[in-house]
């Protein structure tokens, strides 16, 4: 303890007297040290409102970051050890201790000579001219502190009534480009009364240019328009003039159409060439050919004779590109210098094919707070052109086992036995188009693609049970905008068999009925619908994905018209009928300027069987807790409800499952060093039953004492990026359990700090 003590008072009187060292000594005489902004007072006429954009152009260029900084550009941390170490461990040798604790803690004084303010405010007056505030003024005032070595600056910035838009006039252009001009008028995102900026007319400038290049007007650009604005004729208003540049290039102000098109098609090792004559097009090619010839020639969606429009050739590549079967894919046109007064470009597309095979290997190890320890590995192989149509057939093969340290249900002796295993193989093959008539894909802008799925699972619990899982699925991925994504399941038939069981597994199953029927060999013929909105802003994303599951509705009805009433079976085995919805809200929040992320995550989701079941198949029930969920608790450690199994009870994960899910995190993300980062979370949530079972009592979805039944954990974490992936480490620490504990009354209901401890060892972020 005194030792303790010791070093305490050593480390105060060590930063106490960095803190009180000089921060200036190596300064010239001429030289101030810039320690911030006291204010930035932003002062609008009456009656003038200027929205957040226009206060943050404002005060963009004027928050110049100090030395150490705490909150830039206003205060600074008290110790700060980077000029410290500048003033007073230079030294001319350039080696040695001295010079490389120099080189690493010494950190380039601001100045105000660097900071210039007078510029600064100079261009706050442009900034303030681009949102149309011509009467305006910015200026500053330098203020010393005790040292007059340091001051820090005071900005001051009146601003007066907006210009706003008088007469607008559009340019005068040839008699072939005039009508099309004179159509973009009554669309314009100029509009008289409207208040000036820079912004929107660079967009209207855009905006035209992008309507001339999609009629022909290939070479046209931007740059070509240019404004004249004329704000002496009145205060505050602005009569416009749109004119084009003078010595605009000829070409630009031609309309082209569309030539040859030759394609040129290269083998990854070569092959005797051939030339195959398509509609309008001339194929040059290595044999074998690799793509279908009626898919190349619907790919190329430009046509000779069409007018040549810049919409066309981006369609074309990225149809080619999606495709998936290409290294690179690039486009040409006849070059300037050869046009010859022609109005006609040839279009040159070069593609080279890519490897069909691709194998990856992936290697995992988990590490649980249970105990549980073990390797996983998964081998894929791909062939990303089956049928010379970019269809993807991949083959899945993986596996994972766990051991069991240190277990505690063997007389105390530590054991390390192999306690389970799985083994899956998927067959997938997905075709980059939906398989539907054509009516119904017509116009689609977007990536689409089918999927079929056939796979097996055999999962090996040796105290419990083992279990064979068959599936087969028939499935269709789309996009209607840049934002929203919709994947459809139009049938997913899975059949589970249970191929041994133990008797104390029999004995739990004999106890709970409800479980025992969740475990039962079925069918379960399943339909789904996803959706999910995914849109990026500029520092935030906001994610929404909503899951509907419809299972065995249909062919309850079918059995229903053929007359067969009561229990209905398929293949001499008795089909589920459920209905389940998950939720999941996600939204991320960047903050400052540094990779500092607040990320919150909300889910509720619902299952219900009915009909010709009394229970959902284990395999779809709600669970809870893990390093994605509740870090605090382990997999299936709590719920349902208030419900709390025997300690000794070496079944309770069995009994741990519901048909309601609800869980809230949150989580700070923050850089620490590098590639290193950390987190801080906050996870909350549970799962009930919403039918009762009297073997798990407290499980039932109730209001009263819904909020205690609630757990709640916190904790922090360690993420390390190694660009393709992030290895994660968190531990979380238990605040409350759903269940009560006699031997600890009140909402902190963990019995000992390390009982409330969970540990985890993961890959990527968990939400």
């Amino acid at each position: 303890m005194n030792r303790i003590v010791r070093y305490g008072i050593i480390g105060i009187a060590v930063a106490l007297s960095a803190a009180g060292c000089s921060t200036t000594s190596r300064l010239g005489q001429d030289e101030v040290l810039y320690t911030g902004v006291k204010k930035i007072a932003i002062r609008p006429d009456s009656g003038v409102e200027l929205s957040s954009t226009v206060e943050s152009a404002i005060k963009a260029p004027l928050s110049v970051k100090p030395n150490n900084p705490l909150y830039s550009p206003y205060i600074r941390t008290p110790l700060p050890v980077g000029l410290w170490a500048y003033n007073h461990l230079y030294t001319p040798k350039e080696k040695g201790f001295k010079y490389w604790l120099y080189r690493k803690l010494s950190k380039q004084p601001v100045l105000v000579s660097k900071v210039q303010p007078e510029i600064r405010t100079k261009y706050v007056d442009d900034v303030l001219g681009n949102y149309g505030y011509f009467d305006a003024d910015a200026g500053y005032e330098l203020l010393p502190r005790r040292n007059p070595k340091k001051a820090k600056i005071s900005y001051s910035i009146r601003v007066g009534q907006p210009s706003v838009y008088m007469e607008i006039r559009y340019p005068q252009v040839q008699e072939g480009m005039a009508r099309l001009v004179d159509s973009l008028e009554s669309t314009s995102l100029l509009r008289v009364g409207a208040q000036y900026n820079t912004d929107t007319l660079s967009a209207e400038r855009t905006r035209i240019t992008n309507v001339l290049r999609n009629r022909g007007y290939y070479y046209f650009r931007p740059e070509y328009i240019d404004y004249q604005a004329d704000t002496t004729q009145q205060k505050n208003r602005v009569d416009l003039r749109m004119r084009l540049t003078p010595g605009i290039p000829a070409p630009a102000l031609v309309p082209y159409r569309v030539g040859r098109i030759t394609v040129s098609l290269q083998n990854i090792r070569g092959g005797a060439p051939d030339t195959l004559h398509l509609p309008g097009q001339t194929v040059v090619y290595q044999k074998p050919l690799k793509i279908r010839p009626k898919l190349l020639a619907k790919s190329i969606t430009m046509k000779t004779g069409d007018l040549f429009t810049v919409n066309a050739q981006n369609t074309t590549l990225s149809n080619l590109n999606k495709l998936g079967i290409f290294r690179s894919v690039n486009l040409g046109v006849t070059p300037l210098d050869s046009l010859d007064g022609k109005d006609t470009l040839n279009v040159y597309l070069s593609a080279g094919f890519d490897y069909p095979l691709e194998a990856e290997l992936e290697m995992n190890v988990t590490s649980k707070s249970n105990s549980f320890l073990g390797p996983g590995l998964a081998f894929k192989v791909s062939n990303n052109n089956l049928f010379r149509g970019g269809e993807i057939l991949s083959l899945r093969l993986n596996g994972n086992y766990e051991w069991e340290t240190g277990n505690k249900n063997s007389g105390g002796a530590k054991t390390s036995l192999l306690n389970s295993y799985e083994f899956g193989l998927n067959a997938t093959l997905n075709v980059q188009r939906l398989l539907l008539p054509r009516f119904i894909t017509k116009g689609s802008r977007y990536p689409s693609s089918t999927s079929f799925q056939l796979g097996v699972d055999l999962m090996n619990r040796p105290k419990f049970f083992q279990l064979i899982s068959f599936s087969g699925s028939i499935g269709y991925n789309f996009q209607t905008s840049p934002y929203s994504y919709h994947s459809l399941s139009l049938l997913k038939l899975s059949y589970n068999n249970l191929l041994h069981t133990t008797e104390s597994f029999d004995q739990t199953m004999d106890e709970n009925p409800a479980i025992a029927l969740s475990f039962r060999d079925q069918f379960i013929p399943a339909m789904s619908y996803s959706y999910t909105y995914d849109r990026t802003y500029r520092r935030n994303r906001f994610f929404w994905q909503n899951t509907v599951t419809s299972a065995g509705n249909l062919l309850y009805a079918i059995w229903e018209a053929c007359g067969q009433h009561g229990t209905k079976r398929l293949f001499n085995n008795q089909f589920s009928q459920f209905i389940k919805d998950v939720n999941e809200v996600k939204f991320y929040q960047k903050l400052g300027d540094k990779n500092n992320w607040l990320a919150y995550r909300f889910l509720v989701g619902a299952g219900y069987a009915y009909g010709n079941s009394s229970v959902m198949p284990y395999s779809e029930q709600f669970y809870i807790g893990g390093a994605n969920s509740i870090r605090a608790f382990t997999i299936r450690s709590i719920g349902p409800g208030s419900y709390h199994p025997a300690q000794n009870d070496r079944n309770s994960y069995l009994d741990q499952t519901g048909d309601f899910k609800l869980e809230a995190n949150v989580e700070f993300r923050f850089g620490i060093m590098g590639r290193l980062g950390g987190a801080v979370f906050l996870d909350a949530g549970n799962i009930w039953l919403l039918k009762n079972d009297p073997n798990r009592p407290g499980g039932v979805l109730k209001w009263r004492g819904f909020f205690n039944e609630i757990a709640l954990g916190t904790g922090f974490g360690l993420r390390y990026d190694i660009s393709y992936l992030v290895l994660r480490a968190d531990l979380g620490i238990a605040l409350h359990t759903p269940y009560p504990n006699p031997d600890k009354p009140g909402y902190y209901n963990i019995s000992k700090f390390k009982d409330g401890l969970g540990f985890h060892v993961a890959i990527g972020y968990p939400f």
